[in-house]
């Protein structure tokens, strides 16, 4: 389980960081990354639809990406807001897949980040 202080609960900051985030996929996930200058906990949301399979399937896939993550949280910098959304071939990969696709998604997404409020030229 994610410790309380890196779980990301409101809607809002689901809405803001994928829609303002940098993104990184892979065929099994995307990952939203958005920086800021807030010197708090990165915090981390994960959001896995019907579209993934069953109750059963998606609370796996919501467990195996939970764990994944937080074995990262202390990689992460500070003030980070991150959104891990499976995609359907999530449902059939293994644990190893879901830890290299959050690595490589990850990196790409943070690479691509920029601080809100920053303007890119």
């Amino acid at each position: 389980m994610l410790p309380a202080a890196h779980r990301m609960r409101r809607s809002a900051d689901f809405q803001q960081t994928v829609r303002r985030g940098a993104r990184g996929g892979r065929p099994t996930l995307v990952v939203h990354v958005t920086t800021t200058t807030d010197p708090g906990p990165p915090v981390v949301g994960l959001v896995v639809s019907r579209a993934v399979g069953i109750a059963v399937v998606r609370n796996r896939v919501r467990r195996r990406l939970r764990e994944v993550v937080r074995a990262r949280l202390d990689a992460l910098p500070a003030g980070t807001r991150v959104v891990v959304r499976a995609q359907p071939a999530a449902a059939e990969a293994t644990f190893a897949r879901l830890q290299a696709d959050v690595d490589a998604a990850l990196d790409r997404a943070l690479r691509r980040a920029t601080p809100v409020g920053q303007v890119v030229p």
